[in-house]
């Protein structure tokens, strides 16, 4: 055999010179004392807001508060093994996740770590949780729609990409399932989805994980999960990870949609940080800086201007309210911030009425501009008749009231609830929609006995594609709607409903 030990010699040589034998200043804290997840930290100066620090057990932990003499530290593992007088380390690095396509289809927490089991997660780059917002400059304006299959949202509260749309409404209303919904629609669509789990029960979590991988895009969707019994640290910097996650597409020219499930625990978990840090309660005992912390966050979602590449990060938050409150502190903070909100009603929901949307209280602060044309030449009229049933609906229990105008009015209104009535995880694409719309403007429903309209919109897919693929093909592509093909879409519902008649027992 050659004898090649020159060779290793020479390579342990030049290992040996990149060594930096110089002295090394290493700055060691000590904790003061740890309860509730908080340890308070002395004798690190150099410490900055944010900063992540690194105890000598191995967990890790952010900097919250800076004060004069100590570090409010939150922990973002279990803190079992920590105690006072143990050492703690920073990093100088803020937090931090990964991000990249090396995401997709993972189940995370809010520091890129797996918790499905697979493979560590290949990152493309770290970048900080806390990222500034877009500038105005750096904005475009929204107009490109969002579709999220539901009826109701569609034809009366377009979302648009880079809008903050606020789903809100009582606990068991449906408001996650409105989220999920739009990103299963996402499946042919050219967005990555991003879900994130904050303060959530792991049961529900894993149904939401379950039904997008079994209807949706699972393979372009990031989920990230802070559930109930993880650490207050991890959930609170849940959301920023998230947007991070989300922005690396959008940065890169690319469209995202993030829910947020959701921002009420969120709140939750800043006002118990916060009391265990002593800082000064404020409204609800929430501490003053609760809408910035939102508002900063929110913010981050926005259509970039054709300069920087045109992407878009669309957010979806979820809040919760007590009896309907819309006026509680969280809830019109978060109204404020967003550019809309879709409110749900408990007796509507109980009614079966779903989604639960209550079309009086909802809006969408973009409203047309982002909804394609041809949804929108058919829907201008729908919510306009639709909140005229519902008054006359309420004076109509009372008996009167009763003319030829009323009648066609009543019946008209009925078909519209029947319509707008949607189960869960059955998207309608644009063209449903727009013939769905067309048909019911033109009066071909209001024959057809309200029971059979849900039967009627679960075939008209494939009526549509046997029937009218030409129209469907033209109107995903954003042609307008002429009124020969309006007609004729029309008509192609009028077919299916006399089929339906015909067959009816």
């Amino acid at each position: 055999m050659p004898d090649d030990s020159g060779e290793w010699l020479d390579r342990g040589r030049k290992a040996v010179a990149q060594i930096d034998l110089g002295p090394r200043v290493e700055t060691i804290g000590r904790v003061e004392s740890f309860a509730d997840g908080i340890a308070f930290v002395s004798g690190l100066p150099q410490v900055e807001l944010n900063e992540l620090l690194r105890f000598e057990s191995g967990q890790l932990g952010f900097a919250l508060t800076l004060e004069t003499d100590r570090i409010g530290v939150v922990l973002l593992d279990s803190g079992e093994s920590i105690e006072a007088g143990a050492r703690v380390f920073g990093t100088g690095e803020v937090a931090h996740t990964p991000v990249g396509e090396g995401l997709l289809g993972r189940v995370v927490d809010p520091l890129g770590r797996p918790l499905d089991g697979g493979e560590p997660i290949s990152a493309a780059a770290f970048h900080p949780v806390e990222r500034d917002a877009p500038s105005i400059i750096a904005r475009d304006l929204v107009t490109e729609p969002v579709e999220s299959g539901i009826l109701v949202v569609d034809s009366m509260f377009a979302l648009g990409r880079g809008q903050r749309e606020l789903i809100i409404g009582d606990r068991a209303t449906g408001k996650t399932s409105i989220a999920i919904d739009a990103i299963i629609n996402q499946r042919h669509s050219d967005l990555v989805c991003v879900y994130v789990a904050v303060g959530q029960r792991m049961t529900a979590v894993e149904r939401v994980i379950e039904a997008v991988r079994t209807r949706g895009a699972s393979e372009r969707t990031i989920f990230v999960v802070a559930s109930a019994a993880a650490p207050p640290g991890l959930q609170w910097i849940a959301p920023f990870a998230g947007f991070a996650m989300a922005e690396f597409f959008r940065d890169r020219g690319g469209h995202a949609l993030i829910v947020i499930d959701d921002l009420t625990k969120h709140a939750i978990t800043h006002r118990e940080l916060a009391l265990l840090t002593h800082e000064p309660p404020g409204r609800e005992a929430y501490p003053g800086d609760i809408f910035y912390v939102h508002a900063r966050l929110l913010e981050r979602a926005a259509k970039l201007s054709k300069e920087l590449g045109g992407g878009s990060l669309t957010a979806l938050p979820i809040a919760e309210t007590d009896s309907g409150n819309l006026s509680a502190y969280i809830p019109t903070n978060l109204i404020s911030i967003t550019d809309g909100q879709i409110v749900l009603d408990r007796r509507q929901f109980a009614a079966n009425r779903r989604p639960a949307v209550d079309v009086g209280l909802s809006v969408s602060r973009v409203g047309g501009r982002a909804q394609p044309a041809a949804l929108r030449d058919v829907s201008g009229k729908l919510r306009l008749q639709y909140s005229q049933f519902l008054e006359l609906e309420m004076f109509t229990r009372f008996g009167g009231l009763s003319n030829a105008r009323i009648e066609r009015d009543m019946i008209r209104g009925e078909r519209i609830r029947a319509l707008l009535t949607q189960p869960r995880f059955t998207p309608l694409r644009l063209a449903d929609q727009v013939a769905l719309l067309a048909a019911l403007d033109a009066g071909v429903l209001d024959s057809l006995p309200v029971t059979d309209i849900p039967l009627l919109t679960a075939r008209l897919p494939a009526h549509l594609n046997s029937v009218a693929a030409q129209s469907v093909a033209a109107l995903a592509h954003g042609a307008p709607l002429d009124a020969a093909k309006r007609a004729d879409l029309a008509e192609r519902v009028r077919d299916l409903a006399t089929e339906l008649e015909a067959t009816a027992p």
